[in-house]
């Protein structure tokens, strides 16, 4: 009888570890938070500072040479700034590790996108549960406004119950 038990005693604590990592954790709706203090400020001061999981180092790259017309706004910074944010959002982008992986999924790697919303990873977890009228919601106003639905977004926390 103690032969069955153990590994079924084992099944079960496995179960329940998996559940609690899944909801716990967001299971596959969680990216690390930014930790960068200057990332968080300068990106942080416009807008919320946007995981670097989402984006391939390319994509990084067109963004931080491109901040003088940042989306149609001058988000320049000075040289030093800029190239501490450009590191830490290399270093951490999609395609640096296995994490940011399912970002890259689909992704023509010859393109880096401009915007986490043209992903195709991006647009495959919004296409089927988020109506377009949503976008329109004056409480919403941007798909890149993820707090508006994701409330611990800026944690990395993307799961939306």
């Amino acid at each position: 009888m103690t032969t069955l038990i153990r590994p079924l005693a084992l099944a079960a604590l496995f179960v329940a570890v998996s559940a609690f990592a899944a909801s716990e954790l967001g299971a596959d709706e969680r990216y690390n938070a930014v930790t960068d203090p200057l990332t968080l400020k300068e990106c942080g001061a416009c807008h919320m500072a946007f995981q670097p999981q989402m984006l391939p180092a390319k994509s990084w790259h067109l963004v931080m040479d491109g901040l003088s017309d940042h989306f149609g706004e001058d988000a320049s910074l000075p040289e030093e700034p800029a190239a501490k944010i450009r590191a830490y959002l290399t270093a951490n982008a999609a395609d640096a590790s296995w994490w940011g992986g399912r970002f890259m999924r689909g992704l023509d790697e010859t393109k880096g996108p401009l915007r986490i919303t043209e992903t195709p990873h991006w647009i495959r977890e919004h296409s089927h549960e988020v109506p377009a009228s949503a976008w329109a919601d004056p409480k919403v106003k941007s798909k890149a406004n993820c707090v508006a639905c994701h409330p611990r977004a800026q944690q990395g926390m993307y799961d939306d119950d």
